[in-house]
């Protein structure tokens, strides 16, 4: 399996509109996309209040592709959040059970 990290700082002064986003939009999409066998989504603390992330457990490389394309490196963008975001990060793993 594929652990999939994927971290996001808003721009100053976006953070409630990335919020309403984050869950109205991406955690439900992440929770029903094929090939995902967990998602856990990480929201801002006090000291990093621009700060998001998502946790993906993927069941195989396979099916990463077939949600994100080949091209699974780097980290996509919803057309809806690209304004509200100032950076973004994607990491990769293997799964250690």
């Amino acid at each position: 399996m594929i652990m999939r990290i994927f971290q996001v700082t808003t721009q100053e002064g976006k953070e409630r509109e990335f919020e309403e986003f984050f869950y109205e939009t991406a955690i439900p999409l992440m929770k029903s996309t094929d090939g995902i066998v967990q998602v856990l989504p990480g929201a801002p603390r006090t000291n990093s209040p621009r700060e998001f992330s998502f946790v993906m457990i993927w069941k195989d490389l396979k099916t990463l592709k077939a949600f994100v394309g080949d091209d699974y490196q780097s980290p996509h963008v919803d057309p809806a959040e690209a304004e509200l975001v100032e950076s973004r990060t994607i990491k990769h793993y293997q799964l250690v059970e």
